[in-house]
């Protein structure tokens, strides 16, 4: 992770406690995500990090396979640089996501997320 998502990784720690994290170590698979999660209710589901930058998310063409063929169950967990709320996505909308085409998260403060995250069903 770069030194922005590592800081935007303790801020997740930080404020999504009802979920248990595993951090995945990028360089062992090109384009799992950086989060392994699990919620009370028995699921499994990974989440991306992401730190917007010039107002926008930058992924490789790894990143963008794995959501492509794993569309249930993942998620980008988006956030801009400085005091702003993160931005939760479905993976099944990185394309969208990458063409800047009009698509809404699914939740947009730190209580919004860990409450969609406790619900994954």
């Amino acid at each position: 992770m770069a030194k922005d998502e590592s800081k935007f990784w303790q801020e997740v720690k930080k404020n999504i406690t009802q979920i248990s994290f595993t951090r995945l170590e990028s360089w062992a698979s090109a384009g799992v995500p950086d989060l392994l999660c699990y919620n009370k209710k028995g699921k499994f589901f990974t989440i991306e990090l992401k730190v917007e930058k010039r107002k926008k998310l930058i992924f490789s063409p790894h990143q963008i396979a794995f959501h492509i063929r794993h569309p249930h169950n993942t998620f980008i967990l988006a956030k801009a640089l400085g005091p702003c709320s993160p931005k939760l996505y479905e993976g099944k909308d990185i394309l969208k996501i990458i063409e800047r085409d009009a698509c809404s998260p699914v939740a947009e403060s730190w209580s919004k997320v860990q409450e969609y995250l406790v619900n994954v069903t």
